[in-house]
């Protein structure tokens, strides 16, 4: 992966809004409806070219295709591999549960608004395979294709792909014997989608918000000790799906949840760093601009990188429509390069991504762009202050 070598780069975590035509169409194909393929992939190609536009004029260094093609982060895969069908019914998450005056407060955001319902996705109702390469192929040739189309280009490229761990926490099994079981036979059939955006030249993004979310949903009222040993599991999940893949090709990202919530019940991040670094994984895209854990940069001095690895740190907040300051930006970025002890291994991004899922989003679009603009210019200042 590329290096801050001399300049501070700049991304982000995956998501970015989608037009209003894909996103009617992305929710119909999440409900597994009938959607005109020729339209579908046209506003794709069309949605595609825009992100990819907007992130180049913000600046943005290491870019990707903004999951355009895709319902939400993890929900995509029931299209990709068999095994899956019916309707999970998740917990919410327990942080809200705790306040019933700010579920009130929030619920009419929500109501009524088009969107993909990802606590409600499909479950696991048989054995789980792969069964097609053929939409990541199209996504891939979709995003090259937007790429090449503009004179200026990204110092590299990501893509993104949902983790085994997620899959299995949020698409409830109703199949297999165990867990273990299930998260290693998604792991398995998830496998080919790695290697294929390996294979064409991308650093594969692991989304893994099951590394950290996961403690204040399924396992809220459990030991922590019992979900230690889920966030192990799932890591060696990882491991399993990405054997044989160069690790620094890999980059993993985990959160406590893209929402606008309370958070005091989210595991602190000293508890599951020392695991996460056993992932094979050569980066990790962590949000350190939130309120609630906008302090533990420092923990990167107590618990170092791996050798050679890399830290995207989160530095702009996606839950809220402030626009950071670049002031803060760059005090952001130059704490963590501190503690680090080396600000070529820092890279500056987003806490998470800012469409999750087709049609929820905290952030609205203009001010997406503008954040992006303001990542860039924090991460210019911080680049005269840590490389002179």
């Amino acid at each position: 992966m590329e290096r801050s070598d001399g300049r501070i780069l700049t991304t982000h975590t995956g998501s970015l809004p989608r037009s209003p035509a894909l996103l009617q169409m992305l929710v119909s194909l999440s409900k597994r409806g009938e959607v005109d393929a020729t339209a579908l992939a046209r506003e794709i190609e069309e949605s595609t070219r825009r992100v990819v536009q907007k992130q180049l004029d913000a600046g943005i260094d290491v870019g990707n295709n903004g999951e355009q093609p895709r319902e939400s982060f993890f929900t995509y895969v029931q299209h990709r591999l068999s095994g899956f069908g019916g309707e999970s019914n998740r917990p919410v998450m327990s942080d809200i549960m705790a306040f019933p005056s700010f579920l009130q407060l929030k619920l009419p955001e929500y109501t009524g608004r088009t969107m993909v319902d990802m606590m409600r996705a499909p479950k696991a109702i048989g054995e789980v395979r792969h069964s097609t390469l053929e939409p990541l192929r199209q996504e891939c040739d979709a995003y090259e294709a937007a790429t090449a189309a503009h004179e200026s280009e990204f110092a590299e490229s990501f893509m993104t792909a949902a983790s085994p761990g997620i899959v299995c926490a949020a698409m409830l099994n109703e199949h297999y014997g165990n867990f273990e079981d299930y998260v290693f036979a998604v792991a398995e059939a998830l496998r080919p989608e790695y290697e294929h955006i390996v294979s064409r030249g991308f650093v594969l993004q692991l989304d893994c918000p099951d590394l950290a979310m996961e403690r204040h949903m399924s396992f809220a009222g459990k030991e922590l000790p019992e979900f230690l040993r889920f966030v192990s599991t799932n890591i060696e999940a990882i491991n399993r799906a990405t054997k044989g893949l160069p690790r620094d090709r890999i980059r993993l990202h985990a959160c406590w949840g893209n929402y606008e919530g309370p958070h005091h019940h989210d595991v602190p991040l000293e508890a599951i760093l020392p695991l996460l670094y056993e992932a094979n994984a050569g980066a990790f895209v962590l949000p350190l601009a939130n309120p609630r854990h906008a302090h533990e940069w420092g923990l990167f001095e107590r618990y170092p990188l791996p050798e050679d690895a890399l830290i995207v740190a989160g530095v702009i907040d996606t839950t809220t429509n402030y626009v950071e300051h670049p002031e803060v930006v760059a005090e952001r970025i130059s704490n963590v390069a501190e503690a680090v002890g080396d600000a070529s291994r820092v890279l500056a991004g987003t806490d998470c991504g800012f469409a999750t899922s087709a049609g929820f989003g905290e952030v609205a679009e203009e001010v997406v762009w503008e954040k992006l603009r303001t990542l860039r210019a924090g991460a210019d200042l911080a680049s005269a202050r840590l490389f002179g």
